[in-house]
């Protein structure tokens, strides 16, 4: 075992704090990462506080991990000493399972190992990405290109292929009229990401008060769902609606009136209450409901590939350690522009 800095929960109710925890030793097919940079995510936020379930304390949580590889164990092949790298929301899966066999590890049978607050092999709970190392099994590393700057590369491991993941299974592309519900950390990413598959994009917003953002991300139009006649607007309009926002408090039936024939509304937002889901609104144009977790292994390493072809990242704002307390406040009030990431040096 050995001993490094992180930051940590205490309760559900009390500021993070600096701490110590412990890193296993590093097995045959473990990769050791010095972190360099940890993007803060909503959910980051929503397990410290309860709203999907309690938590094991103190917990160190953090699922956007850029780093560079500083040690391997005898038996890894994928990665080397040097290597940038990355580490998304789940660190292993069952391997066994028809879905992780299938190469579809987000959707494992038994349940994915979450970066953090999740039961590991060895029976300790996960730590995450905030602090200044990890240690994680090679094939659930990621390696990150040279295209995408180091310091933004955190968040695509979730927020990117969080909204990347939809986007492809539905088809996005050419020809395609999509909708982004929210214009966050997930929203924005979902933005870009379908401007550059081809789709025509539409931003959903409570105001028009991030329009010009939406507009220079790649949206061809941006309305505010605040205003009625958006609904009458855009009704039987869009092949796929991505819903970002992490909400129960949302007009589902309404946002579904404005799909097309077998238009799909995709749910990738993660309320702590359940979404009332309106029956009759599915039957007219034969409208789906679905929702999407991350993307595999090989997905994300697509996504991680799309990007730096089409220059993709996030926008950021950069911070240290001491920042995080107030970052948090700062997320909850829906006031950054789009995506928290800490220098993990700061945590040293």
């Amino acid at each position: 075992m050995r001993t490094v800095n992180a930051y940590a929960a205490p309760s559900a109710t009390e500021p993070l704090g600096p701490t110590t925890i412990q890193r296993r030793d590093l097995g045959p097919h473990d990769v050791l990462i010095e972190i360099a940079y940890a993007g803060i995510c909503h959910s980051d936020i929503s397990t410290v506080r309860g709203d999907w379930g309690p938590a094991a304390f103190p917990l160190v949580v953090g699922h956007e991990i850029a780093g560079v590889v500083t040690e391997v164990g005898p038996e890894v092949t994928l990665h080397q000493v040097g290597d940038r790298v990355g580490v998304g929301c789940m660190v292993n899966s069952c391997r066994e399972c028809v879905n992780c066999l299938a190469g579809l590890e987000q959707y494992c049978l038994k349940g994915f190992t979450q970066t953090y607050n999740y039961p590991d092999a060895d029976g300790t709970i996960t730590q995450g990405g905030y602090s200044t190392h990890v240690v994680v099994v090679e094939d659930f590393v990621l390696k990150l290109p040279e295209a995408i700057p180091f310091e933004k590369a955190a968040p695509l491991l979730c927020a990117g292929i969080t909204t990347y993941s939809p986007l492809a299974h539905w088809n996005a592309g050419p020809g395609t009229k999509v909708a982004v519900i929210g214009m966050g950390g997930l929203g924005h990413m979902a933005v870009k990401i379908a401007h550059a598959m081809g789709a025509e994009v539409t931003v959903l917003s409570q105001s028009l008060r991030k329009r010009d953002d939406g507009l220079g991300l790649g949206a061809d139009h941006y309305f505010a769902t605040s205003d009625p006649a958006t609904f009458e607007r855009l009704a039987n309009t869009f092949d796929l609606i991505v819903n970002t926002v992490s909400s129960a408090d949302i007009d589902i039936a309404g946002y579904l009136s404005l799909l097309t024939l077998d238009g799909t509304l995709v749910n990738v937002g993660a309320p702590g209450e359940p979404l009332p889901i309106p029956v009759f609104a599915l039957f007219g144009n034969r409208r789906s409901f679905a929702g999407s977790s991350i993307g595999s292994i090989a997905e994300t390493q697509e996504m991680l590939d799309f990007c730096a072809k089409h220059d993709i990242a996030p926008e950021i704002e950069l911070i240290t350690a001491q920042d995080i307390n107030r970052a948090w406040e700062r997320v909850l009030a829906s006031d950054v522009r789009y995506r928290f990431v800490i220098d993990a040096a700061s945590f040293a």
